[in-house]
């Protein structure tokens, strides 16, 4: 047999869905434009695609019942045929084996799929598990025809059903188990126990129990509902926790003394269907929809409720072409959004939503009448039969089109809801929805409707402005503004100027209502203020700043407009505004607070005028962040013509400079100098001394400080510049005019120069006996300077001075003569002794010797020694002459290198004069004496050589010391040594 799920699409779902689509596209005409262009690159599926399974039973089809991928279906008279839509390649067919007459009524299947309940004409019933080929008989069901079954979902499994309920044809509810496994010895069949509940009734007689169905709710609640062919019967009640396995019946007993609670319609067509949605697998059901004779009852399922499980019900009467007495509808499917009708030779296909027929398909007459449609709940496949073929729904994005159903209804936050990823459709619910809200005066709610749109932007604009509702354009400014992106900057700089008109406006006609201290009017001005403080307008409103400022000027609006300043950082118009209106405190503390030196220099000459104590403290607080030099034209400014409180802030911020920041700008030093030669003289000197006794160590300049101190006769200030500059006679001679002692401390300084201070005390001791004619004074300078002598100063007093005054002074000066006298006797006679000994130790050099053996050896070759021309020092080394030479020459300078080279050259050329000389004659007696002479200078040469080569021995010597701390390589040749290692 040709695989089961070999499928192929029906060539009628196309031309229907495309119909179909018409209808739904001409609904769509009179939306308003969206701006959006719907272009599809392929035709979309329909939401019903049918198709029919390739599979040609071989009798006729009785019953079908499909539930978590396996399907059963009835076929002829005893035939059952089991599919596992995994594997559909592999049916397995069983042989009920029932000889009588008995025809299948109905099948059961389980939702796990494993247990299938055979319901016989006969009131028998037959049972098979799905991982058995055995059929076997339900003995206590016997005598029962069996027409509805309420599985336990929640202790259903593979080998048990758990405890679950029975209806039947006389209207009796049973509560049963049935069990897979064999049982014990006496008691072999499958049913547990089979005993009956409750029993239903219609118009006082039995009715059959057309549908059950148990559901479990919050805290232990269970629901049952039952369905006879006019009534609709819920039962609630609670099952004690842990005692579920112990079945139902206490649910009935709780209603046994209550009425039933049931919903009745009159008309009867013979029987009823209930069917429910599930959203996901193993959850509880949502929605219902129950069909019966007087059409479908649709709604939800409320767990909550505490009398009633059904909420928002609603009866969908039957289209009109549905005749009951002719054309019944036979099954019903319900889906998220739709229930499908089953007729004879036709599905529809109905929205609950709004009740209208969305889907039709007929069927073809060469299949026969359809008997039943079954939804698979684990997959949401629907199942169609007739007696000679199967047919499959595929059930696809059900909800596409319901966001429009919504919008119809004016459940516009359900329609956005599920047109969330197609933004054409959101902007229709979108533009629908505010044009709704517009209609019914809902102004503001309607902007923010259209700023997400995308509607014409005038058309809404005037819309608002007509209808003079200025709140709402704002609010649809300001959402439109919201969903620009950065790049759109002229969209932004149209929408932020023209909000920016509007809350100005508003603020104007509030000020002029109320004052600026009505409620309104404050919460405007914040809603503007954080306006304007967003961080998403920060760009253009900068940008454009210009323009803000123009628009609030016009409006009068000083205090938003220092606002934002503020908000731009614009701190310069800030502190102009105040500085305007004579609110320095408010301008310093806006500089204070930003810091921002270059307004600083530009408003302190101002603010140094009205405020200068605070100024200055604000300067202190802003340290090394603002340049002193910066600041001298104000302090400049105001310090000639202000008061003697702005030259006391000016001194005392150029002493915080030089003190505290330790400024050394001249120009800064020189400031200071001259504000305490014109306004402080007493802190003139002690600044002068505080700032140094070198030149090296003096910001200031001196000559600018010693014209300074010259203008307002600062002479002890002069004289300290002077001994500065080093000027000493100059110091000395106005020291005089002050003071002697001040003359003496000058005359000291030149300690390195003794002719200089001899000059200076003397011109000390002139005045002090010609001006002042005081001989002890005069005697005094002789004691104060060791360089000056009593007939230095004789020369300065007058002739009738007698000896008297100072006869001690020259007997004291004729003293250190002769003991000057006696010392250089001595030091001549130790020159003498000293020049003895020295040519004792010549003689006796001359007369040392050596003793060489032949055995000895070079020092540094070690090679014997008398072998070439060496050298012999006292200490006993040791060296061939071209050795000690090789020894010596890496510790020579430069200039010896070059003389000793020069040297070796010249003995060079006299050696080889000397060899190729021949013997004289007496007529060459002339260069025989020349020749004298040039060994003479040959010896002379050597006596050189030796004197830089072996003045001292190389191993003993200073060269020796002076090396221990050289490298043993060259570091210019340590790469090459290094080298010749590897």
């Amino acid at each position: 047999m040709a695989s089961i799920l070999d499928e192929y699409e029906d060539s009628q779902n196309s031309r229907q869905n495309a119909q179909q689509h018409g209808r739904l596209a001409s609904a769509n005409i009179g939306i308003t434009h969206s701006g959006f262009v719907n272009v599809r690159l392929e035709e979309e599926k329909p939401i019903f695609n049918k198709q029919r399974i390739d599979f040609t039973p071989p009798e006729r089809i009785n019953h079908l019942a499909v539930c978590n991928n396996q399907l059963c279906m009835s076929l002829g008279k005893d035939t059952l045929l089991r599919i596992d839509l995994a594997k559909p390649d592999h049916p397995n067919q069983i042989d009920l084996g029932r000889k009588d007459d008995s025809k299948v009524h109905k099948l059961f299947l389980d939702p796990t799929g494993s247990h299938l309940v055979i319901s016989l004409s006969t009131s028998e019933c037959l049972y098979l598990n799905r991982n058995t080929q055995k059929v076997r008989s339900l003995s206590r069901w016997r005598g029962h025809l069996v027409e509805s079954i309420g599985w336990n979902k929640l202790l259903g499994n593979e080998t048990s059903t758990g405890p679950i309920l029975v209806g039947t044809g006389q209207g009796v509810i049973f509560e049963a188990e049935i069990s897979a496994t064999e049982g014990s010895l006496f008691n072999t069949n499958p049913d547990q126990y089979f005993r009956q509940v409750h029993s239903l009734e219609e118009d006082g007689s039995p009715a059959p129990v057309c549908c059950l169905e148990v559901e479990r709710g919050l805290e232990n609640k269970y629901f049952i509902i039952a369905t006879t062919r006019k009534r609709l019967f819920q039962f609630a009640g609670k099952v004690a926790e842990g005692t579920e396995q112990q079945g139902f019946s206490s649910i009935f007993i709780q209603n046994q003394d209550l009425l039933p609670s049931f919903q009745e319609f009159p008309v009867n067509m013979g029987y009823s269907e209930i069917t429910f949605y599930t959203s996901k697998l193993r959850t509880s059901p949502k929605a219902f929809a129950w069909m019966m004779g007087n059409g479908v009852l649709y709604g939800q399922l409320d767990y909550v409720r505490p009398d009633s499980l059904l909420s928002d019900v609603q009866v969908w009467e039957y289209t009109t072409d549905i005749d009951l007495s002719l054309n019944k509808p036979i099954s019903i499917v319900l889906t998220q959004f739709h229930f499908l009708l089953l007729l004879h030779d036709r599905v529809k296909a109905i929205c609950t939503l709004n009740g209208q027929v969305v889907h039709e398909d007929v069927f073809p007459d060469k299949f026969g009448p359809l008997k039943r449609m079954i939804k698979d709940p684990s997959g949401g496949l629907v199942w169609i039969y007739t007696e000679r073929a199967v047919f499959r729904y595929h059930i696809q994005r059900e909800s596409r089109d319901v966001w429009q159903m919504y919008m119809n209804m004016n459940k516009f936050d359900l329609a956005k809801e599920y047109c969330r990823e197609r933004p054409e459709c959101m902007d229709m619910v979108l533009a629908k929805e505010a044009e709704h809200c517009f209609q019914n005066k809902r102004y503001l709610e309607s902007a923010k409707c259209y700023a997400l749109t995308q509607n014409y932007f005038e058309e809404i604009a005037l819309k608002f402005i007509e209808a003079k509702q200025e709140e709402a354009l704002k609010e649809f400014l300001i959402k439109k503004l919201t969903n620009l992106k950065p790049n759109e900057r002229t969209q932004i700089t149209l929408l932020v100027t023209w909000l920016a008109e509007l809350y100005l406006n508003r603020l104007g006609q509030l000020e002029d209502d109320d004052g600026k201290a009505g409620v309104l009017f404050r919460e405007t001005r914040d809603e503007f203020r954080h306006f304007l403080n967003t961080s998403k307008h920060r760009e253009c409103l900068f940008n454009n700043r210009g323009t803000i400022y123009d628009l609030l000027a016009s409006h009068g609006n000083v205090d938003d407009m220092v606002y934002f300043s503020v908000v731009m950082q614009d701190y310069e118009r800030v502190v102009s505004h105040y500085c305007q209106h004579d609110d320095y405190c408010a301008a310093l503390d806006v500089l204070a607070k930003h810091r921002d030196e270059k307004l600083f220099y530009k408003f302190s000459p101002v603010l140094m005028q009205h405020i200068p104590e605070r100024v200055v403290d604000a300067w202190i607080q802003m340290g090394k962040r603002l340049d002193p030099k910066q600041l001298i034209p104000a302090l400049m400014n105001y310090s000639h013509k202000g008061s003697s409180q702005q030259i006391n802030e000016t001194v005392r911020y150029m002493e915080f400079c030089v003190h505290e920041l330790h400024v050394t700008e001249e120009a800064i030093h020189n400031y200071l100098l001259s504000l305490y030669a014109k306004y402080k003289p007493d802190s003139l000197l002690r600044y002068l001394e505080e700032a140094g006794t070198y030149a090296s160590e003096i910001h200031y300049d001196l000559k600018y400080a010693l014209r300074l101190c010259a203008e307002h006769g600062y002479l002890r200030a002069c004289v300290l510049v002077y001994r500065i500059m080093e000027l000493y006679e100059e110091a000395v001679d106005l020291a005089l005019q002050v003071d002697v002692d001040l003359a003496k401390s000058c005359a000291d300084l030149p300690d390195d120069d003794e002719e200089l201070r001899k000059k200076l005390w003397l011109k000390i001791a002139r005045h002090v006996v010609q001006e002042e004619k005081d001989v002890k004074k005069a005697m005094n300078c002789l004691s104060s300077c060791d360089l000056l002598k009593i007939e230095d100063i004789l020369p300065f007093f007058p002739d009738f001075v007698t000896i008297d005054h100072f006869k001690e002074a020259i007997c004291s000066s004729l003293e250190e003569y002769n003991k000057h006298i006696e010392e250089l006797k001595q030091e001549m006679e130790e020159a003498t002794e000293s020049a003895k000994r020295i040519r004792e130790d010549i003689q006796e050099m001359r007369n040392k010797y050596g003793v060489v053996d032949s055995q000895d050896k070079c020092s540094a070759c070690d090679f014997p020694l008398l072998n070439r021309p060496f050298y012999l020092f006292l200490c006993g080394h040791m060296f061939h002459s071209d050795c000690l030479l090789q020894e010596v020459t890496p510790h020579l300078s430069a200039y010896k290198l070059s003389r000793l080279d020069e040297l070796q050259k010249k003995l060079s050329a006299s050696t080889q004069a000397s060899k190729s000389r021949h013997r004289p004659t007496p007529n060459e007696e002339g260069d025989a004496t020349s020749l004298g002479k040039g060994g003479a200078s040959r010896e002379q040469m050597k006596s050189d050589l030796d004197d830089m080569v072996a003045s001292e021995c190389v191993y003993c010597g200073e060269l020796m010391i002076r090396s221990v701390d050289k490298p043993f390589i060259d570091p210019k040749k340590f790469e090459e040594e290094k080298s010749s290692w590897l």
